[in-house]
């Protein structure tokens, strides 16, 4: 039986790859990527907690508008207490409902991550031109707002057609967070040349977690402790890529939220913490792309 497979990269086992430091001698990079996502209104592809009702569902909406409204500003707040930098992976209609959280954003200086339009689609589910259109406008909207455009970029739904990281590269993109086969960056072929992708949380991420696998949040809290403790100690042996994927109405709901804080204070407060890393994904990017070649699986 021949399986289907891609060329987008090469195997690379992690014990085979030459070692290298994080910038200052950090052995583990540790990143915070908060998904800011807007629904349509009506019913249709969105998250729940409980079931999907009939239209026009204002149940599930109004829970998800609950973390633009009240979730992500208890997140930010955490997050200046701890001094803790956020990447946010932004869908571009934010920027027509929600200034405030836009300007929050910049007044932080975090980064923002192209995430498509809105997560009431998924740009699989397109033609290329219409994938190709939908990564253009969003991109559009976050340059425009920002200055400068975003350097990376995850799907709505981390959804991707065959030919999503060809269109990226060719908008411009550096690197992308939709492919969770690494616990370091690798390159990645595309018909443009190569882009890099960046190690993202799919399993330390609050939706799947808590509204997938129904775990508690006092498990998710645990779950963040222990992945940061063991990557810890992994790292000893070669550097390593540690996120945590937060959404604002699933873990900016006040019971789920303390158990974060609970969890990142043990990080902040861990007697090791001086190897640690306390990035954003656009400067890992950046810092494995000035590697030389052979570091980096694929270069």
């Amino acid at each position: 039986m021949k399986l289907a497979h891609h060329d987008r990269y090469d195997y690379s086992p992690i014990t085979e790859r030459p070692d290298f430091d994080w910038p200052g001698g950090k052995r583990l990079a540790f990143y915070l990527a908060l998904n800011v996502e807007h629904f349509g209104f009506g019913g249709g592809l969105g998250h729940t907690p409980t079931a999907l009702g009939p239209p026009p569902d204002p149940r599930n909406y109004a829970w998800r508008d609950y973390g633009l409204r009240v979730g992500i500003w208890r997140i930010f707040d955490l997050a200046e207490r701890l001094g803790l930098p956020l990447c946010h992976l932004i869908n571009s209609s934010i920027y027509e409902r929600y200034p405030q959280i836009v300007a929050r954003i910049k007044a932080r200086g975090d980064e923002v991550v192209g995430h498509g339009r809105t997560n009431s689609e998924r740009q699989a589910d397109l033609d290329e031109a219409g994938e190709a259109e939908l990564i253009r406008e969003a991109t559009a909207v976050l340059t425009q707002a920002h200055g400068t455009p975003p350097g990376g970029w995850m799907g709505p739904w981390i959804s991707e057609s065959l030919a999503t990281p060809d269109l990226l590269k060719e908008a411009g993109y550096s690197y992308l967070l939709d492919w969770p086969a690494d616990d370091q960056p690798f390159w990645m072929r595309t018909r443009s040349g190569p882009i890099l992708s960046v190690p993202y949380p799919i399993e330390i991420n609050d939706s799947p977690t808590m509204l997938s696998r129904m775990q508690s949040a006092t498990d998710f809290g645990q779950m963040i402790v222990d992945q940061f403790e063991t990557m810890l100690e992994l790292s000893e042996e070669r550097p390593l890529v540690c996120g945590v994927s937060l959404h604002t109405f699933v873990v900016g709901q006040p019971f789920r939220l303390a158990q974060l804080r609970k969890a990142l204070t043990h990080i902040m407060a861990h007697p090791a913490r001086d190897r640690v890393w306390f990035t954003r994904p656009g400067d890992i990017a950046a810092f494995a792309r000035g590697l030389p070649a052979g570091i980096i699986s694929g270069s």
